[in-house]
């Protein structure tokens, strides 16, 4: 059963803040790796992060999309990388793990073809909009004892492990409220490609924060939606505002996301309330903690105080830390699938989605 303290007892354990920061320094040989697609927002940020990892070598790209492939063939993010088919990278010798990046709607296409070839795969988000699909390949990869890591970008923000390791800890107490906010302005253009996807900017940008919202609380018992288009004489059909509560039998979380916040970035924030203290992060891509407690917690005083996260975190850099981990066998995944399941499944209710 997904619980809350199983969730953090497996996620808040075995991460270390130096594999957050990048400062390992492998002379292990590298893991082949294969990136296929470069349609995903995340794309550019993934390969850079896997070309200057010392855990991976990049060994091709793949680009299904006639359409974008000239682009990402000029691109400097994949420069001088052989740019394959599915077919030759999945028969390339010596293959260690495969980067799933496409657009969204074929992410779980490629994802299931990389694992029934049997490759483990860092897969990002969401997984698309039909939750048998997804739990069918995640079925598969548990039979072949094959990791699915999913790219959910702030599992490994020094602030989010903190907060952690303070909900394992008791300090919080028992937890009632979360409140949590993911939004940005978007283009034109940007809300034309999005609205292709069905469940607007909660599907897109907030599944990131349910991500946590589950992590810390568990599989919610009931989840309901507010959708809201609110930018008049909108040229799209995005549904732009969207507000979600999660209900659970001693608390409750609300989750928001909007494509129209002005300086959006810097409201992303994630807050947690317990019986024992109130955690609260923001923004979250340049993490700053306020945490209260009720009383002294070894070095962290009773009552407010702010803690800074120094260098500056950066993002995907844990992720792929994590997973050469996971790959030479050092360790399990911190996140289990029964979590990215719920996950999964709460993103689509979200975004007053069916589970098809």
């Amino acid at each position: 059963m997904l619980t809350r303290r199983n969730v953090l007892k497996a996620s808040a354990a075995a991460i270390t803040f130096p594999s957050i920061t990048g400062s390992s320094q492998s002379t292990k040989p590298k893991l082949k790796i294969i990136q296929i697609g470069t349609g995903h927002p995340h794309a550019g940020g993934k390969m850079n992060v896997y070309r200057n990892s010392p855990d991976f070598e990049v060994v091709g790209v793949v680009e299904p999309n006639p359409k974008l492939l000239p682009t990402a063939e000029k691109s400097p993010t994949y420069k001088d990388l052989p740019f394959i088919s599915v077919e030759e990278a999945l028969n390339t010798p010596d293959l260690k793990a495969v980067a799933i990046e496409t657009e969204v709607k074929h992410l779980l296409t490629y994802a299931e073809k990389a694992i029934d070839a049997g490759f483990p795969i860092h897969l990002d988000k969401p997984a698309g909009s039909k939750f048998s699909h997804y739990q069918r390949i995640v079925n598969k990869a548990k039979n072949k004892n094959l990791t699915i890591q999913m790219g959910y970008m702030y599992r490994y923000n020094p602030a989010v492990m903190l907060m952690r390791d303070f909900l394992e800890k008791g300090w919080l107490g028992d937890p009632f409220e979360v409140q949590t906010t993911m939004s940005k302005v978007m283009s034109a253009g940007a809300r034309k490609k999005i609205a292709e996807y069905p469940g607007g900017i909660m599907f897109e940008l907030a599944c990131h924060v349910i991500d946590l919202t589950v992590g810390v609380l568990g599989a919610p018992d009931k989840v309901t939606a507010f959708p809201r288009q609110s930018l008049q004489n909108a040229d799209d059909d995005l549904v732009d505002n969207m507000l979600a509560v999660f209900e659970y039998p001693r608390a409750t979380a609300t989750v928001r996301s909007a494509a129209l916040e002005v300086d959006g970035f810097a409201r992303r924030h994630f807050a947690i309330a317990g019986t024992g203290g109130t955690c609260h992060i923001q923004p979250l891509d340049r993490p700053t903690m306020k945490v209260t407690f009720s009383e002294t917690r070894e070095k962290y005083k009773k009552g407010y105080q702010t803690i800074e996260f120094n260098p500056p975190y950066k993002r995907y850099v844990g992720d792929t830390l994590d997973f050469a981990k996971i790959i030479r066998g050092e360790k399990k995944s911190d996140f289990s699938p029964e979590h990215d399941l719920a996950v999964q499944k709460a993103v689509l209710l979200a975004s007053a989605l069916p589970i098809t």
